[in-house]
């Protein structure tokens, strides 16, 4: 009999020690959040991730009882923000609000962080019904096609902004020519706002523009807005083509946004922040307000989103090893 104990209790020995482990574990995790939790948008004021952020931010504050402020950490095309979350306690108090240009910028630039390693996932909140292709009215083409001859008879006559080397704005463009076999200048601005100024006053002659920036700007007599990058036209501006629609077969460009802890934060902050996030977007008013802006609600679960942004990255090497382009 106390052989059988004995093999009893050292049987359960391993489940017991698991148990106490966890317990203490869960002992260790604190209430969150207990104070404001900052969420640094490493772009300037009024573009889409600040909009997002402040949005989805409110939604949680009613909820948790805590503010979300928003730091806008401009420069570098996204790097100088993106570096100070990575190098942020992991305490759960500072959140990164960042777009797919995450994914993108390891092909163009020498990051003082690793886009994977150094941060943990939380979701993706929307994606971009995709960009609009925008061309100043002194450009002599009223069709995608056009351009794509224009383009040819000159190569590198035209230039396009980029709001960042390696941002969404300038890998799209260089899709949109690696695919079209066109070859073009770019010009680089440290932001959207001087590229709108710049596009608007014929300083530059084309670029990919957010939806937001562009139905106004289209309206207006400002850009001619040849075509957008998505599946489908968007109901803002009906009459401008897909890019499928206007002869480029297949192509597609979206932008994704999502948020983002330091690594190493705990697994249930991360849980936590991505259940009121889901919640906030799904929200009747939020998504109204993305529809507004161009943008849908895509939301994936914290493995699901590493695994697009790691596909992501392989994506975007491979287009800037066929195009030569060498990290600076």
């Amino acid at each position: 009999m106390k052989t059988l104990l004995l093999r009893a209790t050292v049987a359960a020995l391993p489940c017991l020690l698991w148990t106490q482990a966890t317990q203490a574990q869960q002992r260790a995790v604190p209430d969150y959040p207990t104070r404001p939790i900052r969420i640094i948008v490493p772009f300037v004021a009024g573009g889409p991730m600040d909009l997002i952020g402040r949005m989805v931010g409110q939604k949680i504050t009613a909820v948790w009882g805590q503010n979300f402020v928003i730091d806008n950490r401009a420069g570098a095309g996204g790097i100088i923000g993106t570096e100070a979350v990575a190098k942020a306690p992991p305490d759960g108090y500072t959140v990164l609000h960042t777009s797919s240009s995450h994914s993108q910028l390891p092909a163009f630039n020498k990051l003082p962080y690793d886009p994977l390693r150094d941060f943990a996932p939380v979701t993706t909140a929307t994606r971009t019904v995709g960009y609009v292709l925008g061309v100043h009215p002194s450009i002599p083409v009223n069709s995608v096609p056009e351009l794509l001859t224009l383009a040819k008879k000159s190569p590198g006559k035209l230039n396009y902004g980029n709001s960042g080397y390696g941002g969404v704005l300038h890998v799209g463009m260089e899709m949109f020519m690696d695919a079209t076999d066109i070859k073009m200048t770019t010009v680089q601005y440290k932001g959207i706002g001087q590229l709108v100024t710049d596009l608007a006053g014929g300083h530059i002659d084309l670029a990919f523009l957010t939806s937001s920036n562009a139905v106004g700007m289209a309206k207006t007599g400002k850009i001619k807005a040849l075509a957008i990058s998505g599946a489908k036209r968007w109901k803002q501006l009906p009459d401008v083509p897909t890019t499928d629609e206007a002869g480029v077969k297949g192509f597609e460009y979206y932008a994704w946004f999502g948020f983002w802890y330091p690594a190493a934060t705990p697994v249930e902050y991360v849980n936590k922040f991505h259940g009121e996030l889901s919640k906030a977007v799904a929200t009747p008013d939020v998504m109204a307000r993305f529809d507004e802006l161009g943008f849908e609600a895509y939301i994936l679960k914290p493995e699901e989103f590493g695994k697009l942004v790691q596909r992501d990255i392989g994506v975007t090497q491979k287009l800037a090893t066929r195009l030569g382009v060498k990290p600076q």
